[in-house]
């Protein structure tokens, strides 16, 4: 069994970053997929996710109560720094800026990954 996905009972990522992005990542280019309906112009080059310009800040895909329940309404349709946002580097630590969002919501540290034994 799994650990579960600790940003379900978490979302502070989602309401402390500007998430700009490529303009083209929008569907409203051609092979793009984030719902530009969603998203707001930054400059000739760059989009933003609504609700992540300005203060307070909290992403327009946000659902959910931060710190206990959330989710990405468009979760499959994603820009690129969602996804690439790491909660875990590749050696199972987390990401010492995650944990330090955590905590101004009153959230633990997350525990290290662990990976199985080799045989």
């Amino acid at each position: 069994m799994s650990d579960p996905n600790p940003c379900v009972s978490c979302g502070i990522c989602c309401t402390h970053f500007r998430i700009s992005f490529y303009w083209a990542e929008a569907d409203d280019a051609p092979g793009g997929f984030v719902p530009a309906a969603m998203t707001e112009k930054l400059s000739p080059h760059l989009r933003c996710m609504q609700g992540s310009n300005s203060e307070p800040r909290r992403c327009v895909a946000l659902s959910g109560e931060l710190g206990r329940s959330v989710s990405c309404t468009i979760y499959d349709k994603r820009p690129t720094p969602c996804r690439e946002f790491p909660v875990f580097f590749d050696d199972g630590s987390p990401n010492p800026k995650c944990d330090e969002l955590r905590a101004r919501i009153g959230l633990p540290p997350l525990d290290p990954l662990r990976f199985p034994q080799a045989a």
